[in-house]
């Protein structure tokens, strides 16, 4: 049961007593269901429905504790703070230290379950459990991106994916069914029309895998590797450019490296049914 600090992450804590509300109108995940013990994968988004700053949100005595890439931290309050207005609620940083455990559960109060990972992973913020051997940031890196958890600001920039495209739809981090939140009706859309082309995927490869590189099939573009750990990666693929290269069994490539592309197991989706023969969709 290894335990490592995230000395990338930092914690907000916004608190008061219209901190619900405040919060559940704003950000895409659903504060309703929200239990003492988990931390839960949410965005905030803009009005045209791109992440603008993703992290993990559980309960704290008289509010909520955010968890969010730390370069982002400071933006992320500014942020809520314009959305406050009038809104009688606090949003200051947290000096608590994050730490994230994994393999086993973990006999504590203060541990808190991140909800992203299909397998025991947790959070603590503050001093960890003793008798935890320490591990590594590195070690819960290559844990996350073998998972095929992905994160804002670490693996891929703000305001420029759907929460689709990165999963959130498939974790727990979008509610559909909670009413209105900053860009609620564009990612709605795009679940009810089921038209989200990208899709975030876990690769692997015969060698070693660059973050940044392009997933070419027959020397078509039809993706890029966010963040690897050795052979292992993930990448945002248009799925429906995979679906036809798999079809014409085309074989894929990551600068140069023969690398297989398939869905996380722990996500729902399936890639569309392949173009019919003749027709062509180069549309981003």
């Amino acid at each position: 049961m290894p335990v490592a600090r995230l000395a990338d992450r930092a914690a907000l804590l916004v608190t008061g007593e219209p901190a619900e509300h405040f919060l559940q109108t704003l950000i895409t995940a659903d504060l309703d269901g929200l239990g003492e013990a988990e931390m839960r994968p949410s965005a905030l988004l803009t009005p045209q429905g791109k992440i603008l700053f993703e992290f993990l949100i559980g309960r704290v005595p008289g509010g909520f504790r955010l968890d969010v890439a730390k370069p982002a931290s400071e933006a992320f309050a500014k942020r809520l703070a314009i959305y406050r207005l009038r809104t009688k609620v606090t949003i200051e940083p947290s000096e608590d230290p994050v730490y994230a455990v994994w393999d086993e559960a973990v006999e504590t109060a203060s541990a808190l379950r991140d909800q992203r990972f299909p397998d025991p992973v947790w959070r603590i913020y503050g001093a960890p459990p003793e008798g935890i051997p320490e591990a590594e940031p590195a070690d819960f890196e290559r844990l996350r991106i073998r998972a095929g958890i992905a994160e804002s600001d670490t693996d891929y920039p703000g305001s420029e994916v759907f929460p689709h495209d990165v999963l959130l739809d498939q974790n727990g981090g979008v509610s559909f069914k909670k009413g209105c939140f900053v860009g609620q009706e564009v990612v709605s859309r795009m679940q009810h029309r089921g038209t989200a082309r990208r899709r975030l995927m876990l690769v692997e490869a015969d060698g070693h895998l660059t973050p940044g590189v392009n997933i070419e099939a027959k020397g078509r573009t039809i993706g890029t590797v966010l963040s690897a750990s050795g052979c292992d990666g993930f990448a945002l693929i248009r799925i429906d450019k995979l679906a036809d290269a798999l079809v014409a069994d085309a074989e894929l490539t990551a600068d140069g490296v023969i690398v297989t592309a398939t869905v996380p197991p722990w996500a729902g989706f399936a890639l569309p049914e392949p173009a019919a023969a003749g027709t062509t969709e180069d549309a981003e």
